[in-house]
């Protein structure tokens, strides 16, 4: 393994959505993942996934053991004694009903830190309830602000919730919490729960509210398609562009290079004016194709950029010169971010695995002695 979190070692409990992607992350800047699967389980439990296309299992490895016995979460213990991070994605009190909750994990390790992901939280009246990206995006206010003015909001994928709010602020919790236990030798627990980090991204939106620069509506705002200068267009060939020079010297150049008539055109920050300056720049992207929109604004300032779909973008010149996408195992995906001077991460040291298909390594690795009898009694399983 390469990257900063070289020498950091993770357990992760297996789950679905923003768990396992705060593991592939940290297995993306170097950690070694062991992630925990249920014997005779799917790597994506629900979804019809191979495990080769789990791509949030990319550079882990796994271990199949049944919680459910005695003896799978007292492997569990042992393996913790030997890391530095332990993560899972379970209800509040199902860790604890397991055995592995974290007084029974910090027991045999005070040290590590122990990350748990929620959507609602570990406490509240909702902590014990299901729930999924769209729900909890809707109660934290952020669902409210995204979509079309005349018509419902519009789930943002669960990119927002279960990744940007969920997955992401795990990590950084973690990595948090691992700068202190370094410093004083305690671990702590590390409650991420996706409402709190919904509501956190949105931040710089309440505070716009409070201060009456932003209204509560969909589509008449700076930012959520109200103002006619940020949005997304129709081009001649029915595909789009997104367009966003919010600054006066940007929207300049927008305006020169789509062929408006600034002495015409309804002034930028004229807000009455906005629907006829939206039909004028309608007109305008509608004449030419999306590709030649691009062309146009290749090079300068003019902050418009074709929406490409998911099999165009990492065809994208600049994403390709970059090395935003890379081809591993056959399969074309996202590379390990942020970047770092010193120590790169490099490429998936595994593919994604197979649930179990690690389990004699590890348990020979950890040295756990009766890992035969374990595999004997179907405690825990190799695939």
């Amino acid at each position: 393994m390469t990257g900063p979190l070289d020498g950091l070692t993770v357990i992760e409990i297996a789950g679905i959505g923003p768990a396992p992607f705060a593991g592939m992350v940290l297995a993306d800047l170097g950690a070694d993942v062991v992630r925990v699967d249920r014997p005779g389980t799917s790597a994506v439990p629900g979804l019809p996934l191979g495990p080769r296309d789990d791509l949030q299992g990319r550079g882990k490895r796994s271990i199949a053991v049944d919680l459910k016995q005695p003896r799978g979460a007292a492997l569990v213990r042992t393996l913790a004694t030997r890391a530095a991070v332990l993560i899972e994605g379970f209800r509040p009190g199902v860790a604890e009903r397991l055995g592995i909750g974290p007084a029974q994990v910090h027991a045999v390790n005070p040290k590590l830190v122990y990350g748990r992901m929620t959507g609602w939280g570990q406490d509240g009246p909702l902590a014990h309830t299901a729930g999924h990206d769209v729900t909890y995006l809707a109660r934290t206010g952020v669902l409210h602000a995204i979509g079309p003015a005349q018509g419902a909001p519009v789930p943002p994928v669960n990119l927002l919730g279960d990744y940007g709010g969920g997955g992401m602020l795990l990590v950084a919790g973690v990595l948090a919490a691992l700068w202190r236990a370094e410093r004083t030798g305690a671990g702590q627990v590390v409650d991420a729960a996706i409402v709190d980090g919904a509501a956190l991204l949105a931040t710089q939106l309440y505070g716009l509210f409070h201060s009456g620069l932003w209204q509560d509506r969909r589509g008449a705002n700076l930012l959520d398609g109200g103002a006619p200068y940020y949005g997304v267009y129709e081009t001649a060939d029915g595909r789009h562009v997104a367009v966003g020079p919010l600054e006066s010297r940007f929207y300049a150049e927008f305006v020169r290079r789509v062929g408006l008539d600034p002495e015409t055109a309804p002034a930028q920050l004229d807000v009455p004016s906005w629907p006829r300056l939206r039909e004028l720049i309608a007109a305008r992207i509608a004449t030419r194709t999306r590709d030649e929109w691009a062309s146009v604004f290749a090079d300068g300032d003019g902050c418009v950029a074709p929406v490409l779909s998911l099999a165009e973008a990492p065809d994208d010149p600049h994403l390709r010169a970059r090395g935003v996408f890379v081809d591993e195992y056959g399969v074309r995906q996202p590379a390990a971010a942020p970047r770092f001077s010193a120590t790169p991460p490099g490429p998936p040291a595994l593919p994604p695995p197979v649930p179990g298909e690690h389990t004699r390594a590890v348990l020979a690795e950890w040295d756990v002695p009766d890992a035969e009898e374990l595999l004997a009694d179907g405690v825990v399983a190799q695939a």
